[in-house]
């Protein structure tokens, strides 16, 4: 792709935005994005500022039989960009919250904490994941297994409607009665069809949770692991938590007493009244003399000190595997690769409570697979060359016997093999995915995100 190319004087003409070839002025910055362990290096660049920009640019691609990839924030960065075309969204920002119907219309370049703040003012909230800096709309499509999930289920089941530009530069506006095929593929299907421009999503009514922190020294990890285990047979499904064992950064944006430490940490948002919290929590807190304790009544506007999650980009891996149960086996076996008396390299070992209303598919369907597990296990590793394997994949390799074979698609990297995709959905939903695919974008020009692969026989 070169200056010459006549294509380029043209789209750039098209376009409102930022057209950035290599070696132009603001190239870098715009293709950077929050997991710095993918160095993009696109062909052309575009800033796109609305849905013209975007059915421009996906038309200059399919011109060219090139690769299209988006980015919001570059949070969950599926794969690194050699050549074809990058739309970066972050200029997109439009957000109008509408209390009378609970809902809120956000454009692609939207974080979350944008939408939880203007949500706030009507007593209302996002579906929201633990970073409030990742791009709302991918997330979203990607499933979302947020703070609030086990109360109210998947982001995703709460799209109630979605504008996307598909493989032939054509905007569509989708919802239950209008494309209902593929209003049902892009909720749980992320970026495989099309590139949303914006999503109107169901808010709930929490304006305060309680919640925040449980952190133990490591040392206590078999006992609140234990403790934890047993606990989330019996909690009921307004108890939201996850236990993590987080090796800390010497980082000053840390507070002191963690700073630099080995900690195990039961991350809690209750949406009940706090007296019944304080009741439910009783049993954790007794688990082990904690650290910190900062698990209290909040406004629902400071969700992101719950976990914490790194503000600044730096390079990392994901690995995930849902569980189908947590057993005493299944936590001697976290504890053997990550536990106290090891020298475990990874930042985070998390297991998510799941069910509740994750079980619960909206009335119309959707996309999004793994109803049926009971815990999710995230691992994320410092980015950079990989042992092979990591200490994350012998992890998950050793909770295979505890897996119900499905992962979870946001938490999947760049290492993420097709059947992984697979496994994020159920085997008729992944079939009919691949149908859908080879419909709406049949020469796989959304091939850069977590790739669902066309059905081959398009007859």
């Amino acid at each position: 792709m070169h200056h010459t190319d006549t294509g380029i004087t043209t789209l750039a003409g098209e376009v409102r935005g930022p057209v950035l070839l290599p070696g132009d002025a603001g190239y870098d910055a715009e293709r950077r994005g929050f997991n710095t362990l993918h160095d993009h290096r696109p062909d052309v660049i575009v800033g796109s500022t609305g849905v013209r920009d975007i059915a421009a640019a996906v038309r200059f691609a399919a011109d060219r039989g090139l690769p299209v990839a988006v980015q919001a924030t570059g949070h969950g960065a599926a794969m690194p960009l050699r050549g074809g075309v990058l739309v970066s969204t972050r200029r997109m920002t439009g957000l109008r919250v509408d209390p009378e119907r609970a809902s809120a219309r956000i454009e692609a370049g939207v974080r979350w904490e944008q939408v939880i703040h203007e949500a706030a003012a009507y007593g209302l909230a996002p579906l929201n994941g633990s970073s409030p800096l990742v791009g709302a709309v991918s997330y979203t499509l990607g499933g979302g297994l947020g703070v609030l999930a086990r109360s109210f289920g998947y982001a995703a089941d709460h799209v109630r409607a979605i504008d996307v530009v598909t493989a032939d530069g054509v905007p569509l506006q989708v919802n239950a009665d209008n494309h209902p095929d593929l209003f049902w593929a892009l909720r749980g299907g992320k970026g495989n069809f099309g590139i949303a421009t914006s999503i109107e999503i169901g808010l709930v009514p929490v304006s305060r949770v309680y919640g925040g922190t449980l952190s133990f020294p490591g040392r206590s990890a078999p006992q609140v692991l234990r403790a934890w285990s047993e606990w989330t047979r019996h909690v009921p499904d307004r108890m939201n938590s996850s236990v993590a064992l987080v090796r800390l950064p010497d980082d000053p944006d840390i507070r002191a007493e963690l700073r630099g430490r080995f900690l195990i940490q039961v991350r809690i948002a209750f949406t009940g009244p706090s007296g019944e919290g304080e009741g439910l929590v009783a049993p954790l807190r007794s688990a082990a003399p904690t650290l910190v304790d900062t698990v209290a009544e909040m406004p629902y506007t400071d969700v992101a000190s719950i976990h914490a999650d790194p503000t600044r980009p730096y390079s990392y891996h994901e690995r995930t595997l849902m569980l189908g149960a947590l057993d005493e086996g299944a936590i001697d076996t976290v504890l053997a690769v990550a536990g106290p008396d090891t020298d475990c390299g990874l930042g985070l070992v998390e297991l998510r409570h799941l069910g509740g209303a994750l079980r619960t598919p909206p009335p119309e369907g959707s996309a999004v697979g793994n109803r049926d597990a009971a815990y999710c296990l995230l691992t994320v590793a410092p980015g950079g060359p990989r042992q092979s394997p990591g200490e994350d994949d012998l992890l998950l390799d050793k909770m295979t016997g505890w897996s119900t074979g499905g992962r979870y698609l946001n938490f999947l990297d760049a290492s993420a093999t097709p059947d992984q995709v697979r496994s994020a959905f159920t085997e008729p939903a992944y079939a009919r995915l691949s149908a859908l695919k080879a419909a709406y974008d049949p020469d796989n020009l959304f091939r850069l995100d977590h790739t669902i692969q066309p059905t081959a026989d398009r007859g």
